[in-house]
């Protein structure tokens, strides 16, 4: 009798999981998406900087989640790297900034070798501040199985949202610099794969 019950219990699951097949959630190719920010010091200098360690996940319903892993900034200059560790982004304290959103439907249903333009609104979490944020950006589906994901302009962020302005006059005073701005541009181009 229990036997029996087992195999029709298991037929059951068999056939729901025939009826609805299992979807894969996509996971970011971390070799190949790369993530900018810009500063600008003494009012004329740009410099344009990166993480080196980041990854994120997107759900087939659209669930997006980015995480940046703050330790990895990547300025070229090791010392500025350590001092913006320490004296911005506090990372002992913070060490993540995550990146959460939902990607509307028309943008998950691409076919292969479609493209769309869009905006996705979010919530930047940095310096243990939850900010609504939101990028423009262009999906692309590659292939079936990938998808990738880039700004078309710029996301401005600024210091003063995150309670990270003491920590850029902290670097200005160390650095000896006229200034540092407190907006910085963000940009992005992430490839997913499933």
């Amino acid at each position: 009798m229990m036997a029996k019950r087992i195999r029709t219990l298991f037929s059951a699951l068999v056939a729901c999981g025939l009826a609805f097949p299992a979807t894969a959630d996509w996971t970011m190719d971390t070799e190949t998406s790369v993530l900018h920010f810009l500063s600008t010091k003494n009012a004329q200098v740009t410099e344009v900087h990166k993480f080196d360690d980041f990854d994120g996940s997107l759900s087939d319903a659209g669930k997006l989640m980015v995480n940046v892993d703050l330790s990895s900034v990547n300025t070229a200059i090791d010392i500025r790297n350590k001092r913006m560790q320490e004296m911005l982004f506090q990372v002992t304290k913070y060490a993540q900034a995550t990146f959460e959103a939902d990607l509307p439907e028309n943008m998950m249903n691409l076919k292969d070798g479609e493209v769309m333009n869009g905006k996705v609104d979010g919530i930047l979490t940095l310096h243990g501040k939850a900010v609504p944020t939101s990028f423009s950006i262009k999906a692309s589906r590659v292939s079936e199985d990938t998808l990738t994901v880039s700004t078309t302009a710029p996301t401005l962020i600024k210091a003063e949202s995150f309670g990270l302005a003491g920590g850029v006059s902290a670097l200005q005073k160390i650095a000896g610099l006229k200034s540092i701005t407190t907006t910085v541009p963000v940009t992005f181009s992430v490839t997913f794969n499933q």
